[in-house]
């Protein structure tokens, strides 16, 4: 199957493609290397599954918005399609399929992540900011990616904590479109401005018109938790690990909650599918141990004598199994002596009680951000706890200087450089990203918006199959630069691109289309 897709592709004139047999090779080629479009194949039987990579993959950051990720399996299973889409790929194919279904697949996406590029490149730094400003500059209803465009503005404003814009913004998409990915959005932007009820009603319609959205079941559940009905949080998870039982954290979160609302044995199976599951994923850890090592130590008062050493064994066990898979893990060692000292206490042995606390507190002490062992003690008691407040993000002024590295023009200047080194050096690639990365730093760097626009303007003339695409980026640096008044070399610059951007691309000089701005 892979040689046949790998065919496929040379067949749709993709020449440069790397095959990989093995999987766990997969993310060390994915960090070295910038590829266009990953292709995952996931086999159930795989020791390391294509699915498994993409969840890792967007677990550690890896996953950047410039490139497409595609899934393929011949799983069409319901479980197996979700879990899948917990990682938001950005599109799933089911094998078999035939050369025209990823030709037309492979043409949507590309389209969509060339129209979209200087959105993402801003993302990819972490310049929100700017890549709301890039969006902002886009809107036109004559856009290729116009709808796409505006739900990707209505996440930047909720990832920037601008709720009411957010909300004015997608409120009218999705009662327009009834758009599902605008619907949650949506009922985002309510969790942020505290209209819980509203928040309730909308995902309650989404669930209702989506049965298997299962991303709507986990916000809904953390709705119902934070209007205070801990009841309806656990059913609403419920229903969402019967349709969707693969996700770890979902489990874990099933197990929280039923443990606060006295359903043990709900919670007890939900951590032990934790463990199960957590063999080759990135979510693997020593949490569910813990979890379900208190369940059992919980128990302990309300058995016999021979029932209560069997319960003490297999809390030894977990805490061993824990300690043994995750050594490295030290905040968990803290957990682990803290329920020590807890069944110590509940079988009547105090010094021990106190022993295994004063190890508890030494080891905590050894922790860069040490565990607030008074919240840790609540949670192990089994009574709900409080949901820590999220500090709300500071209002950001649309014409404020940017936050973050927008404001280091010394950090952007030494980007800026970079590019020009790795463009005389023929790392072209490498140009743009650095580029990009002094626009992420200062958006105010004229120069290199400017360089932006000249090497996609070269690589349009160069290449004929992604001209369109990289013609409109141009256009769109330069529309960047308009209105700003510019100076000396700049100016001279903006002027210079705009007649070479007026003529046709094949009148255009061979080569550098002129001297990169410093």
């Amino acid at each position: 199957m892979r040689a046949t897709i790998y065919y496929m592709l040379r067949e749709l004139g993709i020449s440069n493609v790397k095959a990989i047999t093995i999987n766990d090779k997969v993310i060390p080629l994915i960090i070295q290397n910038d590829f266009d479009v990953i292709l995952l194949g996931h086999n159930s039987s795989d020791s390391i599954t294509g699915i498994q990579i993409l969840e890792e993959a967007r677990f550690r950051g890896y996953i950047k918005p410039s490139a497409a990720w595609i899934c393929m399996t011949s799983d069409s299973s319901q479980e197996v399609i979700l879990h899948a889409i917990d990682s938001n790929p950005d599109d799933l194919i089911t094998k078999p399929f035939s050369i025209e279904e990823l030709k037309y697949r492979l043409d949507h996406i590309v389209r969509r992540k060339i129209s979209l590029r200087p959105v993402d490149l801003a993302i990819e730094s972490g310049a929100l900011n700017q890549a709301l400003q890039i969006c902002e500059a886009l809107i036109d209803r004559k856009h290729p990616e116009y709808d796409h465009l505006q739900k990707v503005r209505g996440s930047l404003l909720l990832q920037l904590g601008q709720y009411d814009a957010a909300r004015e913004l997608l409120d009218g998409i999705y009662w327009e479109s009834k758009d599902k990915e605008a619907g949650l959005y949506l009922s985002e932007a309510y969790v942020g401005l505290d209209d819980l009820m509203a928040a309730e009603q909308l995902l309650q319609e989404l669930i209702l018109d989506n049965p298997l959205l299962i991303a709507a079941y986990d916000l809904l559940a953390i709705v119902h938790e934070q209007m205070g009905d801990l009841a309806q949080a656990r059913e609403t998870l419920k229903q969402a690990t019967v349709k969707s039982p693969l996700g770890i954290p979902r489990q874990m979160e099933l197990g929280r909650v039923a443990i606060q609302t006295q359903e043990m044995d709900l919670a007890k199976g939900a951590f032990r599918r934790s463990i199960s599951l957590g063999k080759h994923s990135c979510y693997r850890s020593a949490e569910p141990y813990l979890k379900l090592a208190n369940l059992r130590r919980m128990e302990v008062k309300a058995v016999d004598e021979i029932t209560q050493e069997q319960i003490e064994r297999e809390i030894d066990g977990l805490l061993v199994n824990a300690r043994k898979n995750f050594p490295a893990d030290t905040e968990s060692e803290v957990k682990a002596f803290l329920i020590r000292s807890q069944l110590a206490g509940d079988i009547g042995e105090n010094k021990d009680k106190e022993r295994f606390l004063r190890e508890a507190k030494l080891v905590n002490r050894q922790l860069e951000t040490p565990i607030d062992l008074d919240r840790e003690l609540l949670v192990m008691s089994g009574d709900a706890v409080p949901v820590l407040e999220k500090p709300k993000p500071k209002p950001v002024k649309k014409d404020a200087a940017v936050h973050g590295k927008q404001q280091n023009p010394e950090m952007s200047d030494k980007a800026n450089r970079m590019g020009i080194k790795h463009y005389l050096s023929g790392k072209v690639g490498q140009a743009i990203k650095s580029f990009g990365a002094a626009v992420d730093f200062d958006f105010n760097n004229h120069a290199a918006v400017l360089n932006l626009a000249q090497l996609f303007l070269e690589t349009a003339r160069d290449d004929e199959e992604r001209r369109e695409g990289r013609l409109k980026m141009v256009d769109r640096y330069l529309n960047l630069v308009e209105r700003r008044v510019l100076e000396g070399d700049l100016s001279d610059k903006k002027q210079q691109l705009k007649r070479f951007r007026a003529m046709p691309l094949e009148e255009l000089p061979p080569a550098s289309l002129g001297s990169l701005l410093k």
